[in-house]
């Protein structure tokens, strides 16, 4: 009996270690059915998580304050646009009338002609300075060099050799009109602070009155100075302006260079657009116009205006005084609905960012504003505000990420917010 008991429990003790395999295969249903459940619980708690975290930020957009720019959806960056304005005082492009300035002294007058728009500020207070004409030749003739240097450093040289190094490149002395060098220039430097970034190409324009050959006295080299000239009279005038409809700047030491040839702005366009005559050159991220005398002392019929531009040896020819003659005075010789004078435009690129504000209809419908709020607890100043606020957007305000204001945007009249209104608002940051 003993041996067979101790046989029995021998046989079954072997056919459990045998069968253990199929034990360890019995209890693995079990695990499965533990891990599906442990999985299921584990979403059950993230799907409550998720709908706390929802109803949270619910709740926390009734009293908003902030909102975070997505920069993908809520911000258009570096969009560049050219703003024009008219060149002149009060943003006007026509200068028709004009006066030179008496509080230049001698000395500086035979440098340059200070132009004002409305009137002589020796008299006029708000006069306001538009540009400078000027005169200058290579070798310095048409101008006297009052201090009697030897080294003829006359005030027609100052004025060429100051344009030429700021306009030309170190090796070239001479500006270059029409494919041959000048010697002897005109010069309109127009007022810095009007100009901007610069002066708009194809939108300048140029009226010039032809001078008269019978001037003043008939003393050599005297009758055609500037203090003499007078005008050839009704409807003999050119107009210039900028080729820029025509071909594209060249570009230079200078930056961006046109050639100023025979045309209009008011419709008429460029005069033999195949082949037309080239007065100047302007550099219009300089604001400077240079124009070639040589074309200038043509007469009306070659397509000048009678300049007798003087380029006598220590002679004060007053030559600056002649431009603006003829400048200031075309509007009185043309015809028509021609406008005379200098037509212009400044022109500046502006970079801007835009900042798309969403206030969606859950938001910004409470206010912290005061008069929101009445009592020493803060309760709403209208029952009816608490299930239906009432507010008012008047400006947006940018923000750092340390909540540090960096601007203000203000809205041209308020903007009526509630629970039945959302708002998308455009805010534009130029720089």
């Amino acid at each position: 009996m003993a041996r067979r008991t101790s046989g029995r429990y021998s046989s079954n003790f072997r056919a459990a270690r045998a069968e253990a395999p199929a034990e360890t295969v019995r209890t693995t249903a079990p695990t499965r059915a533990s891990s599906i459940s442990i999985e299921e619980r584990a979403q059950e708690l993230a799907d409550q998580i998720i709908a706390e975290r929802e109803a949270e930020a619910r709740t926390s957009r009734l009293g908003k304050i902030y909102t975070r720019f997505d920069v993908v959806d809520d911000i258009l960056a570096n969009n560049v646009e050219t703003v024009t304005r008219g060149l002149f005082a009060g943003n006007v492009a026509s200068l028709t009338t004009m006066f030179t300035s008496s509080n230049l002294t001698d000395v500086q007058k035979t440098y340059y002609q200070e132009i004002y728009s409305t009137g002589d500020p020796a008299s006029e207070s708000s006069a306001n300075v538009e540009l400078s004409l000027a005169y200058g030749h290579f070798n310095g003739s048409g101008s006297k060099d009052a201090a009697g240097s030897l080294n003829n450093d006359t005030p027609s040289r100052a004025i060429y050799k100051q344009y030429a190094q700021v306009l030309l490149g170190p090796d070239d002395k001479k500006f270059t009109i029409n494919g041959s060098d000048t010697d002897s220039i005109y010069v309109l430097n127009f007022n810095r602070a009007r100009m901007r970034e610069k002066v708009d190409p194809g939108n300048f324009e140029l009226t010039l009155a032809q001078l008269s050959g019978s001037l003043g006295p008939s003393v050599p080299n005297v009758a055609h100075t500037g203090s003499h000239v007078k005008l050839a009279g009704k409807n003999l005038y050119i107009q210039l302006i900028d080729d820029s409809s025509l071909t594209s700047a060249t570009l230079g030491e200078s930056g961006q260079v046109y050639n100023i040839i025979s045309g209009s702005l008011d419709g008429a366009g460029i005069y033999n657009a195949n082949d037309p005559v080239k007065y100047g050159l302007l550099y219009p991220q300089h604001g400077v116009a240079i124009l070639d005398a040589r074309e200038l002392n043509k007469v009306h019929s070659a397509g000048g205006v009678n300049f007798h531009t003087v380029t006598g040896s220590q002679i004060q020819g007053d030559n600056a005084v002649k431009l603006f003659t003829s400048i200031s005075s075309s509007a009185g010789v043309v015809g028509g609905s021609i406008t005379g004078g200098i037509q212009a435009r400044s022109a500046e690129a502006v970079k801007s960012t835009y900042y798309f504000v969403r206030a969606k209809n859950a938001e910004f419908n409470y206010s912290n504003n005061p008069s929101f709020v009445t009592g020493s607890l803060g309760q709403l100043a209208f029952n009816s505000f608490k299930n239906d606020p009432q507010t008012f957007i008047t400006s947006i305000g940018l923000y750092n990420d340390r909540r540090e204001l960096l601007a203000i945007a203000k809205l041209s009249q308020p903007l009526l917010k509630n629970y039945t209104r959302e708002a998308l608002i455009k805010v534009k940051l130029d720089f």
